[in-house]
This record gives C-alpha cells, structure tokens and sequence, in this order.
C-alpha cells in the first residue's frame, strides 16, 4: 500500500487539481522515513507536472498528520539522524518552493511536523474539528519541519513563543485567532469549499501565482527596496507573457479568459 497517494480532478483543459494524501491511517498519518520520502517524492511529481495548476495536501481517514512516529520500526532507520531530519525539511522547502499555489486540507489532528507541515502549504482550511499542536516540547524535542521559521511568521515572535514553549493544542477555532490558519469550516462543507478554492486557482495564470507566491514568500527577508526592486523587474517579465495579453484582450472583450502558463 502507497504510503503517500496522488490523485487528480480535471478542472478545464489543461488544468488539474493534484491531491496528495497521507495513507498511514492506522498511525494517525504519523510521519515516518518511508512516508517522508514518497511524500517528498510526491511533491516533486506535482511540481513538475505543469498540468497539476493546484495541489491539496491532506490526509486520510480524518486525520492530517499526528507528527513524528517516535515509535519507529525496522523499516524506519534513516541512513543517519541527520539524514533523517533533511528528509522531514525537503517537504517544507519542495512545498515553499514550488512553483503553484498549495492547500493544506486539515481534518483531525495537524501536530508536531504535521502541523508544520501544513503551516508550510500556501493556505490552511479546517474542519471544525481540527486540532493543531507544535507538541515538541512536551516530549523534550524543538520544532522542525520549518516550524521555528514558519510560526513567527504567521502569528509573530511573542506569540510564536508561546505556541512553542507551551506545546498546547489549539481547535480550529483558536488556531484561526492566532492566525495561523486562513479558514475555519463545517467539516462536511470542508470538501466543497476547498474544491471551490481549487477550482479558482487552476484556471488562474499560473506565472502570475507562482511569482505572486515566490516574492510574498521572499518579503520578509527583503527591504523594501529589494521588494520593489523585484516587484519590478518580475512585472516588466508579466507585461510580456501571452497570459497578460489574454487577460487584457478577455476584459476588453467581456469574456472570460484562458490562461496557458505562457
């Protein structure tokens, strides 16, 4: 059985929504080496496929992820600890660097790396009965999976503190306070309402997402002039691809446009 599974819904010609699930049910999703790296792998199929215009990160059975597997197993020794740990850290950077918006689609529990995990993914909609921890510290551990970059991030240095040091578990509805999530919904709207989303966001201009999401995700390390600076240079590129031209000639024409990734 497929640790990590793909799987595809065709939205308009040449436009596909990828949805890759955690298939560890009996585990809660848990991460261990195996699933790491098929979901690593996983990602980088959907990155390389150009006709996957947006990707759902979720998991089965109404779980996201329960993090680590700290019980391990025969089949669960990496080359080395380290190893191990850059495996967890390639599937927030594949995430972060890939070039099409991500959902995380959470359901159950989102803790330790699963709840990274998902703070790394573009956006984060919830199921009303979500739970999400950065529970490290309760078992003598510090975030990874990018969760000392991503959280002060989303929710700011003080409040990122305090998620951490604490490694409380937060419902849905208190992780949309903090902000570190964009929505909150009735799990059984959750479906419809990301399909929408996903809908929207594979018949957009694929050039113009993946540079929107690469200088916001860059923002925060830059100055303002940097900003500006590659603001500027990636509009000069835009005003030249055949999207914008199809954008602009569907506006004058009251049509709804076709975008290519062109």
């Amino acid at each position: 059985m497929a640790l990590v599974e793909i799987t595809r819904r065709n939205v308009a010609e040449g436009a596909d929504v990828a949805t890759v699930t955690l298939n560890r049910p009996e585990k809660k999703n848990a991460m261990n080496g195996p699933l790491q790296g098929e979901l690593v792998d996983a990602l980088r199929e959907v990155s390389a496929r150009a006709t996957d215009r947006a990707v759902v990160l979720t998991g089965a059975d109404g779980n996201f992820s329960s993090g680590g597997d700290l019980w391990g197993g025969a089949d669960d020794v990496p080359k080395s600890p380290l190893h191990g740990m850059h495996t967890t850290g390639s599937i927030t950077s594949t995430i972060s660097s890939m070039h099409k918006p991500v959902i995380a689609k959470v359901r159950g529990y989102a803790v330790g790396a699963g709840c990274n995990i998902a703070l790394a993914c573009d956006l984060v909609v919830a199921s009303d009965n979500a739970k999400f921890s950065e529970i490290f510290v309760k078992r003598g551990l510090i975030p990874d999976a990018g969760g000392t970059w991503l959280l002060p991030r989303r929710v700011g240095l003080h409040r990122a503190k305090e998620i951490a040091f604490f490694g409380s578990i937060y419902s849905a509805a208190d992780a949309y306070d903090l902000g570190l999530i964009n929505r909150v919904i009735a799990d059984n709207e959750l479906d419809a309402f990301v399909d929408d989303w996903c809908d929207t966001l594979a018949v957009g201009p694929p050039l113009a997402l993946g540079i929107t999401k690469q200088l916001l995700n860059s923002s925060l390390n830059s100055s303002l002039d940097q900003a500006l600076d590659n603001e500027a240079v990636a509009q000069v590129y835009m005003f030249n691809t055949r999207d914008a031209q199809e954008a602009i000639g569907a506006f004058v024409e009251k049509r709804t446009p076709t975008f290519k990734g062109q």
